[in-house]
């Protein structure tokens, strides 16, 4: 085996050394965390969905060193703990399906502390066969880019559902005109139609089954109203709500996404509306067409 293939496949730390900048090997400070497993939910085929699979971080920090003594003050280091707390920041903000995603943010995040200057991230997946799957990274804090992050408020908006009465009525656009009188972000969301949707016995498909339903008259409402556009992602959500967009909301990347989903049934559309309010930290959810105020984290308004 040549040197440059045990390279590829030695441990991160033996990658660092040898890639230091000054090609000397040994002139910055590194600190590691071997073979630290956790058990995720993760992964973009089918199968993955619903299951734990365990994966398994190699991460090397190259850190800049300290310019005083240490006199052995955790404080004053990079503690191991940080490079931990990245892992699992990330793995709980929102179910992912690529690896590469994930090791680019476990990066970033780890290159925001400020000793740190180079970090190498293997992720692999060790439950797909006798045999493991991975990506390894390599990210450096250059110029400006991690000096300083500025942080941009969430928006917060109005999250409002419609009954189906309420999306046929002849006063759906003055409705809208009403809603969207002032600056708060308007997100729109809606249940099935009145069309029965298929059913089936093995509950995950009813779960995707039911979500598409919704989504149908998700594309029901926009095509009656052409300042309504479907949006299915935080991105766009986020892209949307900043911009001035009134937004449908899609609901089932974000559903099936969630470390921490709605315990709501996707049947029950009013219940889902109130968890996705309180998803996006919604100033009030506003309920049209309907009797029944839900349970809800934020403020509700039944209109």
């Amino acid at each position: 085996m040549s040197s440059d293939t045990k390279l590829a496949f030695a441990h991160p730390s033996e990658r660092a050394e040898a890639t230091a900048p000054d090609g000397s090997g040994g002139l910055r400070d590194r600190i590691s965390l071997r073979d630290y497993v956790t058990e995720v939910e993760i992964g973009a085929f089918q199968q993955e969905r619903g299951h734990l699979q365990r994966i398994k971080f190699n991460v090397v920090v190259e850190v800049a060193p300290l310019t005083g003594p240490i006199d052995d003050d955790v404080d004053r280091i990079l503690s191991y703990d940080r490079v931990t707390e990245a892992i699992d920041a990330e793995l709980g903000a929102e179910r992912l399906n690529l690896l590469e995603t994930l090791a680019a943010r476990v990066a970033e995040r780890i290159l925001l502390e400020p000793q740190a200057l180079r970090v190498f991230v293997r992720i692999e997946k060790i439950d797909r066969g006798p045999y493991s799957l991975g990506v390894e990274i390599v990210r450096e804090k250059g110029g400006d880019q991690h000096a300083a992050v500025e942080t941009v408020e969430d928006p917060h908006p109005r999250v409002v559902y419609l009954s189906n009465e309420a999306i046929s009525s002849d006063d759906l656009a003055a409705r809208i005109d009403e809603l969207s009188a002032d600056d708060a972000p308007l997100i729109f969301c809606v249940g099935a139609g009145d069309q029965p949707a298929p059913q089936s016995k093995a509950k995950m498909a009813q779960r995707r089954i039911d979500l598409l339903a919704i989504e149908q008259n998700a594309w029901v409402l926009a095509s009656r109203d052409k300042r309504c556009v479907v949006v299915g992602t935080l991105t766009e959500l986020d892209w949307a709500m900043r911009n001035g967009q009134i937004c449908v909301w899609a609901p089932s990347k974000i559903v099936l996404d969630a470390v921490d989903g709605p315990s709501a049934s996707p049947s029950d559309a009013l219940a889902l509306a109130a968890w996705f309010a309180s998803f996006m930290k919604a100033d009030e959810l506003v309920v049209t067409g309907d009797d029944d105020a839900p349970s809800s984290a934020v403020p509700v308004r039944v209109l």
